[in-house]
């Protein structure tokens, strides 16, 4: 059975920059687009970055453009989501999605907490 993983989150001070990881196992990841999102309680999802299945296109939210960066590499299923100039409004639980075959996928979620 296919799953997503999330990994990378934790307490950073505001400026400062951390890696998401999102490793894939048991479907063949390299077919999907894969998307990253956040939820903060009480404010709903957000999506904030996507990618295509090779890399090549991706596209950000207003509220990260700029300051994240989706990647991907398909030899280890695992994308990337580089956050710098982290700030409190970035604290979040973060969750890495995909579908393929008319399956979707969600992680577990990492939580990022951005604090002084």
């Amino acid at each position: 059975q296919g799953q997503l993983m999330e990994s990378g989150g934790g307490l950073v001070q505001p400026g400062e920059s951390l890696r998401l990881s999102c490793t894939a196992s048991g479907f063949d990841f390299s077919t999907s687009p894969v998307s990253w999102y956040r939820v903060v309680p009480g404010k709903g999802r957000e999506l904030i970055a996507q990618v295509n299945s090779d890399g090549s296109i991706t596209n950000y939210a207003d509220s990260v453009k700029g300051r994240f960066t989706i990647s991907r590499d398909n030899a280890k299923s695992t994308v990337y989501l580089q956050m710098n100039k982290l700030n409190s409004e970035d604290t979040a639980t973060y969750y890495c999605h995909t579908y393929f075959s008319f399956t979707t996928y969600w992680g577990e979620g990492t939580l990022v907490t951005v604090s002084s």
